[in-house]
């Protein structure tokens, strides 16, 4: 697995901040701050924080400090209006295309998100949330699809930061769990349908502007970041294990 660059490491950890709530909406992002745990130019910086804003999770440009995104409630029902159409098209595809193996990863999904709601976990549950329907972009194997579907998803974690209730895992892996019955029964309009109705409370729940105070911007980059090296280190060792075996 090639190794990622600085700047991409700026750039998942700062996504992956956003998408777990760490950095709510309107949270100040300075240049400084966030190249300093990585020990990265501000230019670097710079291109982390394009790409986050092409992705519609900070606002840029200008002098002004860059921030993390605040969508408003319009914008926001827009959002969610064109997911519920991409997901339906998602959950066609793989309903048309599924396999066992695609049970299999769907499965294994929800088992990592009842295990993030047996710890309480709320920080990983919301990320896992997220990963979940972008994992079903990534069974239609569409590439297209699979950029939009997961814009659109970070960018509806960051809307239900800034609007929503608080994160209801028991009620999300539970829609989670109907959408994949369904997708194993081979019932396409009960799978739709699942999905569809999923989406629909996901934008009910958000509904509140609480403000939400925490740790600073450095220290929260240097976690996620630390996470996600740790992630790959894994990776590169699955990846070694099998090559071992097949040598064997």
């Amino acid at each position: 697995m090639k190794k990622l660059t600085r700047a991409e490491t700026v750039y998942r950890a700062l996504r992956q901040a956003i998408i777990e709530q760490d950095l709510g909406p309107g949270t100040k992002l300075p240049e400084d701050e966030i190249g300093a745990p990585f020990n990265i130019s501000r230019t670097l910086v710079r291109q982390a924080l394009a790409r986050l804003q092409s992705d519609g999770l900070v606002e840029a440009g200008g002098k002004k400090t860059a921030t993390v995104a605040r969508p408003s409630l319009s914008e926001s029902k827009d959002v969610f209006r064109v997911r519920r159409a991409l997901e339906r098209e998602v959950i066609r595809i793989v309903a048309e295309t599924w396999t066992s193996e695609n049970g299999t990863l769907l499965e294994s999904h929800l088992n990592k998100e009842d295990a993030a709601r047996e710890t309480g976990d709320e920080r990983i549950s919301v990320r896992l949330a997220a990963e979940f329907h972008i994992l079903l972009a990534e069974l239609t194997q569409n590439p297209v699809l699979i950029d939009y579907v997961t814009q659109l998803v970070s960018r509806c974690s960051l809307i239900l930061a800034l609007y929503g209730r608080p994160h209801a895992t028991d009620c999300a892996v539970d829609e989670h769990r109907n959408v994949v019955i369904a997708l194993r029964e081979g019932n396409i309009e009960e799978a739709v349908r699942q999905m569809d109705h999923h989406v629909s409370l996901v934008e009910r729940r958000a509904l509140n502007d609480d403000v939400k105070n925490g740790p600073r911007l450095s220290e929260i980059l240097s976690r996620h970041a630390s996470e996600i090296q740790a992630e790959q280190a894994t990776d590169t060792i699955a990846i070694h294990e099998r090559q071992v075996k097949r040598q064997a």
